[in-house]
């Protein structure tokens, strides 16, 4: 296990603070908002997937492999855009744009990359 990160004087740094430092926020007010906007955005996709699976036709009854595809294709792509329509409202979209632009670039270097070819750390 890793050591936890401290302070010069052998403080612990809270995790607020560690968030802070590694999304580039100005303050921990921010990092709170920017939470905010995570957990809006996870209940209101979790509220929409059933209804939205049932309008489609897809759904308890509906065979697993389906159900997962229907989140993949449609409410992965929902989530994107309401973490950005929240990160708006909050006044975090631009924070938010760039975690989503750093998202994409991951996935599309994932899945372009060969076996072969070294993963480099960030």
């Amino acid at each position: 296990m890793s050591e936890p990160q401290t302070t010069p004087g052998n403080q612990r740094v809270p995790w607020y603070e560690k968030l802070q430092k590694r999304w580039g926020l100005t303050s921990v007010g921010q990092v709170v908002v920017v939470l905010v906007v995570f957990a809006l955005t996870g209940t209101t996709i979790a509220r929409l997937n059933r209804p939205l699976g049932e309008w489609m036709g897809i759904g308890q009854e509906a065979p697993r492999w389906l159900r997962w595809g229907f989140s993949i294709v449609i409410i992965l792509p929902l989530y994107q855009v309401v973490l950005l329509v929240y990160g708006f409202i909050f006044g975090q979209f631009r924070f938010f744009w760039e975690f989503e632009k750093k998202m994409v670039r991951r996935m599309a270097f994932w899945r372009s990359r060969k076996k072969s070819e070294p993963i480099d750390a960030e």
